[in-house]
């Protein structure tokens, strides 16, 4: 019988552990910042077989993936880029990991100290982007319908 190969539970890429027992595509997706489109294209720039189980790839390809995804950025169009013009620098970037959120934050902040209306918008924990507010998104003691009442008791 073939001897069966052990497989790695969690490999690291990047800041990221990701689980082995997916196939590359799949596990890919666990770091934040890429989607299942990213993980294709990093999976084509490494050469690797995307439908492969993570776990049981060889440290020569493993590797192949972490240059690939730390080259991304570099070799991707703009309109790939998850930000494609930063505000304070004006150039393109594709964020990965903890950088997502730290950047986020950053930009809510920003808007808030310029007092534009999304910044209000977030600081009073209400709907940013349009959608209804009259029915939905009620917080607090305000759920409900309100009846007048009626007079001559």
């Amino acid at each position: 019988m073939a001897q069966e190969e052990e497989i790695k539970y969690f490999v690291r890429v990047g800041t990221t552990d990701l689980d082995g027992t997916k196939s590359v595509r799949v596990a890919l997706t666990g770091i934040k910042g890429v989607g299942r489109h990213t993980a294709t294209v990093i999976t084509r720039m490494a050469k690797v077989d995307e439908y492969a189980q993570l776990g049981r790839m060889d440290e020569a390809s493993v590797n192949r993936l972490r240059t690939a995804v730390e080259q991304y950025n570099s070799k991707i169009p703009t309109w790939m880029a998850n930000r494609p013009k930063d505000i304070y620098t004006g150039e393109q970037k594709h964020l990965f990991g903890a950088d997502v959120n730290l950047t986020k934050d950053e930009d809510v902040n920003l808007m808030r100290k310029i007092r534009c209306y999304r910044g209000i918008r977030h600081e009073t924990g209400q709907k940013v982007r349009g959608q209804r507010t009259k029915s939905t998104g009620r917080t607090g003691s305000t759920v409900g319908v309100k009846r007048k009442s009626v007079g001559g008791s």
